[in-house]
């Protein structure tokens, strides 16, 4: 059943390691009677990161080049300083959260980081996502499941998530596609 004043949103958390380099993970956030819940896996850089340090960004983009590349080794997106916190927002966001931590709860597999929001921009008006965009985003959450899933769901979801990339892809979301393909393909997953 969902919470009362639920959303849960497919964004990019940005996080600080102990190095001050910025780490960006696409994670599905709640939102919260005005406070967001981000819930990384344990262990996770954006677990660490978030329990060392108390803030991160949460980043609204249509480039899916970032889910994917999240996924398969291309973190290494370029971002700016944030204005309000300690931490950085990618440069291709639409908008940008700066948030604080304000309570944790460590439970087992997941943690939940409740934050508020310190600061928000919107750089970009967002258009939405067309079908290509959200079979990325679809096939993104498939691959960081890949281990959980049977061979048989991940092919039937791929199956049925093609028909949107090859009616509507462009430039971008092709090359987000191939990228999540070669891991899907690189874990055994005969993609017929």
């Amino acid at each position: 059943m969902a919470k009362l004043n639920s959303k849960i949103h497919e964004v990019i958390v940005t996080t600080l390691s102990e190095g001050g380099k910025s780490h960006s993970a696409p994670m599905g956030i709640e939102e919260v009677n005005g406070h967001f819940l981000i819930k990384p896996f344990k262990p996770s850089a954006t677990y660490n990161n978030l329990k060392r340090h108390h803030q991160c960004t949460i980043n609204y983009t249509d480039d899916v080049r970032v889910f994917a590349g999240s996924l398969t080794g291309r973190r290494d997106w370029p971002t700016l300083p944030c204005q309000k916190i300690e931490g950085a927002y990618l440069s291709q966001a639409l908008a940008h959260s700066e948030l604080e931590i304000v309570d944790f709860d460590d439970d087992d597999p997941r943690a939940c980081f409740k934050a508020k929001v310190v600061h928000e921009v919107n750089h970009s008006p967002f258009r939405g996502f067309n079908r290509a965009q959200s079979a990325v985003i679809d096939a993104a959450i498939l691959v960081s499941r890949l281990s959980m899933l049977p061979a048989e769901k991940v092919q039937q979801e791929i199956s049925y998530l093609t028909i949107a990339i090859e009616k509507t892809a462009g430039t971008r979301e092709l090359e987000a596609w191939s990228w999540l393909m070669d891991k899907v393909k690189g874990a055994g997953i005969d993609l017929k």
